[in-house]
């Protein structure tokens, strides 16, 4: 028996404290029901500034935000760090490896995870950009990679070192070949002074015949043109066919002997609608009804990464930041609706625009018919991107180290922590 029928507050249980699930949640403020907001980390990622921390720009802390801190003045929102396992939509239960809990409105956004379209070593010898603990990795391989080099005695292992692939020409890709050229022609230059960093290559595959597909022709065409006058390699047309430790092999049999492979390609559902036995679209997402209701479950909304949601052309949305927290706040306010016995509400997508950032004074932006490129279009989103970041702190830290990067072309976080605890 759930609680509408025994006249208690609501249960609803959101699963996920990403972009949708946080903004889910906001709208039940002052609502006259219960909340529980559960993820496996106490901190909500601010994942459009994750390939900073990958590149040695920002710190983890500066994109990270304790979620109990989120909702401290929210008396009926409660949060519960745990790995959800599974969900039972028949019992109305969810899962965790701890405990069942139960609710009376689901609200699934548990994001994305990267896919690898069964290539051949790829999900075993890429980095990816899905977690903060996969940016720290990424970083601390790269340094640790230069520290490696400047003792390398064979030029051809050497070179091998300092070959970077970054796999993906959507706007992750973009934006983590442009900040780690950057990162190795600016402060890692003058770090290993007897290193020739003319030999060092950082090379962007992608599989169509142009960058940032989501944009218009015209960016795509300024993007590649501004990451090769960064010394970047375009390689369009390009897919990989297999990745090993020491090399990514494209599918014309051209094989780069590198021992670092970035994966931007591809992302899928997270898996909890698979663990779950829930019908899923090919990449793992869950397709939803206009409303953003699981079909054959009123009282479960998907939104986000997670959603398949198709609109009247037959296309479905990208998953974006702007996507989830819109669908967020649609998901709460139609389980308001149903609180109250009103009819639910189709969710319609206003495109607020698109931008990813190239390097210093580079950037694209598509707003609607207008496109912006260069300076502008950098401004444009480091407005945008501060003004997103949760907490004052983190917009005043995120503000500075991007100030002292521009004025003095230096990077302070360079260095490398290890994952494992040393005893004495």
């Amino acid at each position: 028996m759930n609680a509408l029928q025994t006249n208690e507050r609501p249960q609803i249980v959101i699963v996920g404290a990403g972009f949708g699930g946080l903004w889910a949640a906001r709208v039940f403020k002052k609502a006259a029901v219960d909340v529980l907001l559960i993820d496996r980390n106490n901190y909500h990622t601010f994942l459009p500034l994750l390939y900073q921390v990958a590149a040695a720009e920002l710190d983890p802390s500066q994109i990270g935000y304790p979620v109990r801190s989120i909702f401290r003045e929210y008396d009926n929102v409660d949060f519960l760090m745990a790995e959800v396992k599974r969900i039972d939509p028949d019992n109305k239960l969810v899962h965790t490896a701890e405990r069942a809990v139960p609710y009376d409105y689901l609200i699934l956004a548990t994001g994305s995870i990267s896919t690898f379209f069964g290539i051949p070593g790829a999900a075993q010898h890429t980095f990816t950009m899905k977690s903060v603990e996969g940016g720290i990795a990424l970083r601390n391989h790269i340094l640790r990679i230069f520290e490696e080099a400047s003792h390398a005695a064979d030029p051809q292992i050497r070179r091998k070192k300092l070959t970077f692939v970054v796999i993906g020409g959507g706007p992750s890709g973009v934006e983590y070949a442009g900040a780690l050229s950057e990162l190795i022609r600016g402060p890692l230059s003058k770090d290993y002074q007897h290193l020739d960093m003319d030999t060092a290559r950082v090379i962007l595959v992608e599989g169509t015949q142009r960058l940032l597909g989501a944009f218009s022709d015209s960016l795509g065409v300024y993007t590649r043109a501004r990451l090769e006058d960064m010394q970047i390699e375009v390689r369009l047309g390009a897919l990989v066919s297999s990745v090993t430790a020491e090399s990514v092999t494209l599918n014309d049999g051209t094989t780069i002997g590198t021992e670092t492979a970035v994966w931007t390609a591809g992302v899928g559902g997270e898996g909890i609608g698979k663990r779950s036995g829930l019908d899923l679209m090919t990449n793992g997402t869950l397709k939803v009804q206009p409303s953003l209701q699981l079909p054959g479950f009123d009282d479960i909304y998907v939104i986000g990464d997670l959603a398949a949601f198709e609109e009247e052309d037959g296309r479905f949305l990208p998953m974006l930041a702007p996507v989830a927290m819109q669908q967020g706040e649609h998901a709460a306010r139609n389980i308001h609706r149903q609180i109250n016995a009103e009819t639910v509400e189709d969710f319609e997508y206003v495109d607020k625009g698109s931008m990813a950032v190239i390097g210093r004074n580079a950037a694209v932006a598509q707003i609607g018919t207008h496109a912006f490129t260069g300076y502008l279009a950098w401004l444009i989103w480091l407005v945008v991107h501060l003004v997103q970041l949760i907490g004052f702190r983190n917009r005043l830290f995120v503000l500075l180290n991007w100030a002292w990067t521009y004025l003095f072309f230096e990077r302070m976080v360079r260095i490398i922590i290890s994952d494992k605890v040393k005893e004495n």
